[in-house]
């Protein structure tokens, strides 16, 4: 009597996963995990910043920026719509991710958080969570990652920690601090990036697209000790 083996739920679901997008299994072969991980667990990583063509180039909107530069190089269409937000799902360092740009304007980011992570299916959500935003107390060119903290004045960062009701969660703060006082820092966030500092920026961007990837593949602490 030959014995058919019977197709478990999980077996069907991975290899789904698998089939749906070819990218994913060729990340696979190159980084071996577990393929249940493909599964279940879903690393969301969110840039704060303000929809909008007349925003774009602000220093408020490091985190979009960084959103982009990592959806560049990990070749992620960050184009679908999702709680109030574009969204782009791939994998990297081995494990599927979301790139998020809320398009909810920076003091309602909270609202598309929340909604995003009421849809991951883990036991501890907020784990998963890494949020990207720009730092007015931070010196241009240098990068703060904590595992928790205050918003430090960043209203997209209040609006989270009110909307998800914690602030235990990763963050990378990019540093746009003023070389000189300042009177108005509503105006100063909201002014597009100069031409001399495009430069330091871009490098800054690339180093933080690296911490991320040292996030996801090895954890927020270790990443602390090589990049802050």
């Amino acid at each position: 009597m030959v014995r058919v083996r019977r197709k478990t739920k999980r077996a069907r679901k991975v290899r789904e996963v698998v089939r749906q997008d070819c990218r994913i299994y060729k990340i696979y072969k190159i980084y071996p995990v577990n393929p249940e991980n493909l599964v279940n667990l879903v690393k969301l990583i969110v840039g704060l910043g303000n929809p909008g063509k007349e925003y774009e180039s602000t220093r408020h909107n490091l985190g979009f920026m960084l959103i982009d530069k990592l959806a560049h190089d990990e070749g992620i269409s960050v184009n679908s719509r999702e709680c109030s937000s574009l969204v782009g799902r791939g994998v990297i360092e081995g494990t599927r991710t979301k790139l998020v740009k809320p398009q909810t304007f920076m003091n309602l980011s909270g609202h598309a958080v929340a909604c995003l992570l009421a849809k991951i299916q883990s036991d501890a959500p907020i784990d998963q969570l890494v949020v990207i935003s720009d730092d007015l107390a931070l010196p241009v060119g240098k990068i703060r990652i904590r595992e928790r903290g205050s918003a430090g004045g960043h209203n997209g960062l209040k609006s989270i920690i009110a909307s998800i009701g914690t602030n235990e969660f990763v963050r990378l703060r990019i540093g746009i601090q003023p070389e000189h006082p300042i009177s108005d820092s509503k105006r100063f966030v909201l002014d597009t990036i100069s031409r001399s500092e495009r430069t330091i920026f871009e490098e800054t961007i690339a180093l933080s697209a690296n911490a991320i990837r040292t996030i996801i593949r090895d954890g927020a602490l270790k990443a602390m000790s090589e990049f802050n």
